[in-house]
Parts: C-alpha cells; structure tokens; sequence
C-alpha cells in the first residue's frame, strides 16, 4: 500500500518527552477521506498513555484523539464527505462492525475491541495506529463525524472525547427536567458535564474540592456549587440525587458520593483513577442504589452530541497552546493548570 510521510509528535517511551517525529499515512481508499488536521485536543488519556500508565503502550506512541479538521480528498465511494468540508475523528478509527455491540451502534464497546485512534492495531499498514498529534489522518468516512456549521473549531475539538463520555451517560440514565443531578469534578470532563446536564434540564449540584473553582461552576451552568471537603454542605444533600456523573481520575472516597443518591439513584464513573476504589457494600444495598461506569459512545451518537452542541452553542472552555509547549501542557494538566482542556493549534506543526 502506497504511503506518504507525515510529521507528527511521538514519545520513544515511558520516560521520554514528546517530540518531532514522521509517520506513514496510507492514502486514502475508496472509502477513506484524509483530514487536515486543524485542532487536537489533549485528553488525560493522552498523559496515560504516553507514560504507560494503564500499561500495554506501544511506543512510538503519538497521542491524539479529539481531532477536528478539513476534508483534503476523499475515496470515490464516500458519500458523507467532498474535499472543503469539516470533519472530526474521535477515539476510535474503526470495528468489527458486525457484532451485536456494532449493530447496536455501540462500537465503543465492540466485543473484538474498537482500533482506537492510536495505540491501536493498524489494520491497513500493520504495526500500530497513529493519532491527532500529527498534521493529517486517514479515516474511513464510517468513522468519521460532521462539524455542524457555527461551532468554534478549537473548543469542538474535545468535545470528540470530553464531549461525549459526558454526553453519553447523561443521555443513557436520562437525565431532564424534574431530576437532580450531581457532577464531581471540575475538569476537562467535569465542565462539560455541568454544561450538558444543565443543558438537558436538570437541576445541577457541582461537587468540587477547590473552593476557587465556585465561580466558576456557576458560571458554566452549575445551580449550586458544593465544597466537597465541608462535611455539613454535605451531609444537606444526603439521599437527594437522582444521578450523579463522578469525573475525578484521582483516588477519593466514592462512599461520600454514594451516600447522597436517592432510592434508585445511580452514580457513574467516567474518570479513571488508577487504583480501586472501595465500595461499601451498604452504601449500595438498602436505597438501591447503582454504581456503574461510562465509555464514550459509539459513532451515531457522537455525531447526535455534535449536533445538539450546534443548537445550544456548547463547547469546551478552552488554552489554545502550539505543538512545541505539549510537554509542558502534560505537566500543568497533572497539576490542574488548566481551564479546562488544552487544544493544540496544528498549524504550528507546520511551522
């Protein structure tokens, strides 16, 4: 298969900054289209990853899956895409497409796993995938979504990750008008949690630990904003919530958390912290409560996300950084230096 060069950021390992580095991009088949890579966001996954946090890192790795950019060419078969249009890669590039997950537009949960947009096996070229953090991609147009016209191009970028592991549990739990939803944490996840759910109707709770970050939770469409660590702002929501969205990858005690869902209330988790998190058992047993988790959403639903974004005029709060200051934007996203999600203007790739 014919390929071309393209330059792009890699890690070489665990322990090594990201730097320039050049990938074989397939050309584009009958199905395909090839991107131009505009924005990437940077996702936690991303820092995950790149230092084989959640181990099984195939290096070179080259990071990326919040990528939105412009149509350059596009297969002869494809009927989605002509080249000038806008278009978005999300976390996953392809699947089986033939098991009940994918049949059910569930890729993310494809029973014979999703290729991801990077760290992936590369079906078509053979090693691995390669992701956003470069200056295009090849996709096929199945897996690629529309840029709704109005959108600020930087700020939909993470809406490809952030955007839909918040969007998709609100939507599955049915979250609306009449309920009381709660969201831990006010990061990358956090903030677009507090927009959609309160774009859905719900009365929003936000929960955070920083007490500078109030203003902030209101401002995005929080009603109330709870200083986790105050026992007593607490202890008055006890039994109350219908739904609460946990987006905090570090370790905390879930129990707090659990104790405030009503009869029949559910509690799901999209952050990833790195250990366990115990459980106790009582917390779930005599209310009913669940405690469940989230992954993304698959394709139709992504693009159902990027539409509804469209008419509300949600996107992502966002620091535009260029390629060149990744490494340092890895280390202030570690230390919360952010409001809330880094986006990478791929044009200084070029550059």
């Amino acid at each position: 298969m014919n390929t071309t060069q393209v330059p792009a950021y890699a890690a070489q390992s665990a322990t090594s900054a990201l730097a320039p580095f050049g990938i074989a991009r397939r050309e584009p088949g009958p199905l395909d289209v090839e991107i131009e890579i505009l924005y990437c966001g940077v996702c936690h996954t991303d820092v995950h990853q790149v230092r084989n946090e959640w181990n099984g890192t195939i290096y070179p790795c080259v990071p990326g899956h919040e990528i939105v950019g412009r149509v350059k060419r596009a297969g002869n078969r494809v009927a989605k895409f002509k080249p000038g249009d806008l278009a978005a890669v999300g976390c996953m590039v392809d699947s089986c497409r033939t098991c009940p997950s994918c049949r059910a537009g569930l890729e993310q949960y494809c029973l014979a796993s999703p290729t991801w947009t990077y760290n992936s096996e590369d079906k078509h070229l053979g090693g691995h995938t390669f992701g956003g953090y470069s200056t295009k991609i090849i996709v096929d147009e199945a897996f690629a979504l529309r840029v709704p016209a109005g959108l600020d191009l930087a700020g939909t970028a993470p809406l490809l990750c952030a955007g839909i592991t918040t969007y998709s549990p609100l939507r599955h739990w049915k979250v609306g008008p009449g309920q009381k939803v709660g969201v831990v944490g006010l990061g990358g996840l956090g903030h677009m949690a507090v927009k959609f759910a309160r774009a859905f109707g719900a009365h929003v709770v936000l929960f955070t630990t920083s007490p500078g970050k109030i203003a902030d939770g209101l401002r995005l469409g929080a009603h109330e904003v709870v200083v986790s660590k105050d026992a007593d702002a607490m202890k008055k929501h006890q039994g109350s919530f219908n739904f609460i969205l946990d987006a905090v990858a570090a370790q905390h005690d879930i129990n707090a958390y659990l104790s405030l869902l009503k009869l029949d209330g559910t509690l799901t988790l999209v952050g990833a912290p790195p250990q366990p998190l115990p459980v106790a058992v009582f917390n779930l047993l005599a209310p009913r409560r669940s405690f469940a988790g989230s992954c993304i959403g698959g394709i139709a639903e992504t693009q159902e996300m990027l539409d509804f974004c469209a008419v509300h005029g949600i996107v992502s709060d966002i620091e535009v950084i260029p390629i060149q200051k990744i490494n340092e934007a890895y280390d202030r996203m570690l230390k919360q230096d952010v409001r809330y999600r880094f986006v990478i203007d791929m044009a200084s790739l070029k550059s």
